[in-house]
């Protein structure tokens, strides 16, 4: 293809375009303007004519050059308002969170993508993720966007316009769900949703616009109507301080939204995601009166920029998703803001399961290139297609590995016994699993500042910098926000936990610090200051009286032994003229637990469920604010507890565990959490000691 020349379009001929470039133009002015040799003839007008032209020339060349930009401006402009245009209720959903650079395609059309045999998945995602995901990026923007396949003219009549969201993110006329006819209402059809296919049932998904004000009683007009059972939510109600979703169910109670009536009856808030059940019933006089159970479940941990940092989280609410949705209710409702970006996602990754179950591969661009004709926009960027493929292999490399208590001893035997293809038993191969977790050294760069080596008990044991404690800075002392520690999530609630080192002689005032910035009312020991002679741990309370580290003073006010457990509480004081004399002053308790041997593990699981129980009462007592837990680099036993702690409180809410996905997460928090083949047995042994003291499963609750 020839470049663009605005000389040409202009109709300029070609050697006068060719004389304006560059050093010709001398010698081309020369030759236009004098055609005989020797001086010209005084008075002649030729040359006074060529530099009057000349000017006039390149005036007219800079006004199409002027012109020529203004228009690839507009045409630019055209693009990321496409792309990236606010709107009245805030930013297109998910485009302010990345800037997606369209890649020029090939001219001889798009280029074919084709299934990936699962075997081939990990090798495939290496290759595209290279490069800084330049082939992941070049794939999603080969993807049809699904304009052109579809008309839109109900949604863009006149009366439907406010009920849409965003105004270019609309359903196709042919799969838009369309509602019953209210009388005397016009368009009261309408809704900003499409009928979506799952892998191979048409019409699984309805993907939704997050309710707007004014079409929140539409909403749950066509949950009734459709006989939908389940509603899935990717949004917050607020995200950067714009609403991206109107609350369209009561926090209690009942609410009656047009003729339809919701109360709930259940709301139960886990770390990634909230469960809320409904009972729903048609209030219209000659509708059918059976009220009937919906399930939303709200997935919260999606964040304000980009997609999850792990697909663990996703791949647990989707396996929810899947278990709550009963087998013969209508389409599963799927929204986020626009309906599009985590909406599509998320439908995306669920049939690419499905597939992978089936056939033994997947073929992603296949599926969100038929999807966007039903709904364009499908996926909204190359993070959201990366992420697909992300949660794809995590499945396929790690499986469902969650476990029913009552096949916990069966499972046990299994990993007991030796794997026929392995010259290992099966723990040690879910353990060596576990190594396939990529120490994050990157994201590492504020522990390894040469001032803050100093503060670590071991070097490879630092926090990594997204989730790192951060103290207040000291005025004029640098790099006094930082301590070893790292905030790690509970079964319940985000950053429950602060896993930390034994403090050092010189870090103590830092512990300090934290415990009091952070409001913590519970500490966990899980090391001797000294074992074999080594010194695990600085003494950072007084046996007796009272002790003063920077300005916090620590107060002991008692000492008793309970079995294999010192608790001790602490009077905190913070030593700060300008504080309010109520904010002065704060009760810690401490849980020192001596049950740990200095080689090894425990003997059994009783005094780590005595521990566990008394550290989730004072909790409950103090207000759940996070709980500091260290043992010596805050890492190995530390990882044990705060293992145990959540597989033990899932255990008595839901009656499942997952062992291997919970220590996982965790060394996706801090490194080598969880440090051993032992340790990670014990969590096993602890799990099973538990269900035996508890063997009636009502004893859970």
């Amino acid at each position: 293809m020839e470049p663009f020349c605005p000389l040409l379009l202009a109709g300029v001929s070609l050697p006068l375009a060719r004389a304006l470039k560059g050093n010709e133009t001398t010698a081309a002015v020369s030759n236009w303007t004098s055609t005989t040799s020797g001086p010209p003839t005084p008075g002649a007008p030729q040359p006074l004519l060529a530099w009057l032209l000349l000017p006039l020339m390149l005036l007219v060349l800079l006004l199409l050059l002027a012109a020529y930009f203004f228009r690839f401006r507009k045409q630019r402009k055209a693009v990321v308002s496409a792309n990236d245009k606010k709107m009245p209720n805030g930013i297109l959903e998910e485009q302010e969170q990345q800037r997606v650079m369209l890649l020029s395609r090939s001219p001889s059309g798009p280029k074919k993508y084709f299934p990936i045999p699962v075997a081939h998945l990990e090798e495939e995602i290496r290759v595209r993720s290279a490069d800084d995901c330049k082939r992941f990026r070049e794939e999603f923007n080969s993807l049809p966007s699904g304009h052109i396949q579809g008309t839109f003219e109900q949604a863009n009549k006149e009366e439907n316009r406010e009920k849409n969201r965003y105004p270019n993110i609309l359903p196709n006329d042919h799969s838009r769900v369309i509602l019953s006819q209210v009388d005397g209402t016009p368009c009261s059809d309408y809704i900003n949703a499409s009928y979506i296919d799952g892998y191979k049932e048409k019409n699984k998904f309805i993907a939704a616009q997050g309710p707007k004000q004014e079409t929140v009683n539409d909403f749950w007009r066509m949950i009734w109507e459709q006989k939908s059972a389940t509603i899935v939510m990717l949004t917050n109600l607020k995200e950067r301080k714009e609403e991206k979703c109107s609350q369209y169910w009561p926090d209690q109670g009942c609410w009656t939204y047009g003729n339809i009536r919701v109360c709930v009856e259940d709301c139960v808030v886990l770390v990634d995601y909230t469960v809320r059940k409904f009972c729903i019933q048609s209030q219209l006089p000659d509708g059918c009166k059976a009220p009937r159970l919906v399930s939303q479940l709200h997935f919260t941990s999606w964040p304000d920029f980009g997609v999850p940092f792990t697909p663990i989280g996703m791949l647990k609410f989707l396996k929810k998703v899947k278990a709550l949705n009963p087998i013969h209710a209508g389409p599963i409702v799927v929204h986020c803001s626009a309906g599009v970006g985590r909406t599509g996602t998320f439908i995306v990754i669920d049939a690419m399961m499905d597939m992978m179950h089936s056939e033994q591969k997947v073929d992603v661009f296949e599926f969100v290139s038929r999807i966007r004709n039903q709904r364009p926009q499908m996926v909204q960027t190359d993070m959201q297609y990366t992420f697909i493929y992300q949660a794809l292999l995590e499945y396929y490399l790690y499986g469902d590995t969650e476990l029913d208590v009552s096949s916990l001893e069966k499972h046990l035997q299994t990993l007991h016994s030796t794997a026929a293809h392995f010259d290992k038993i099966g723990l040690e191969e879910e353990f060596r699993k576990l190594t396939n977790v990529r120490i994050m050294k990157e994201n590492m760069r504020t522990g390894n500042l040469p001032a803050n080596m100093k503060k670590a008990r071991v070097i490879q044991i630092i926090p990594y910098d997204f989730n790192r404690v951060i103290l207040s800075m000291k005025r004029g002392q640098e790099y006094t926000d930082y301590i070893n520690a790292s905030f790690i999530d509970g079964y319940r609630q985000k950053d429950y936990f602060i896993a930390t080192q034994g403090p050092l002689a010189h870090t103590v005032e830092d512990f300090w610090r934290m415990v009091w910035e952070w409001k913590c009312h519970t500490v966990v020991m899980l090391t001797e200051v000294q074992e074999r002679e080594q010194d695990k741990c600085y003494q950072y309370w007084p046996t007796e009286g009272s002790v003063t580290h920077g300005e916090i003073t620590i107060e002991i006010k008692s000492d008793t032994l309970s079995e294999a457990i010192s608790i001790r509480d602490f009077l905190v004081t913070f030593n700060q003229p300008l504080a309010h004399q109520e904010e002065q002053t704060r009760m810690v308790r401490q849980f020192h637990f001596h049950g740990w041997p200095e080689i090894g593990i425990p003997a059994e699981g009783k005094g780590m469920i005595d521990l566990i129980a008394a550290v989730q009462k004072q909790q409950q007592q103090t207000g759940n604010h996070p709980i500091t837990v260290h043992c010596s680099a805050g890492a190995g036993r530390t990882g044990t507890f705060i293992a145990l702690s959540n597989i033990l409180e899932r255990v008595k809410a839901e009656g499942l565990l997952d062992v291997f996905q919970a220590v996982k997460s965790l060394r996706l928090q801090r490194p080598h959490m969880v440090q051993t083949l032992e340790q990670y047995e014990f969590c096993y042994k602890v799990v099973q000691d538990f269900i035996d003291i508890f063997s009636d499963y009502a004893n859970f609750k």
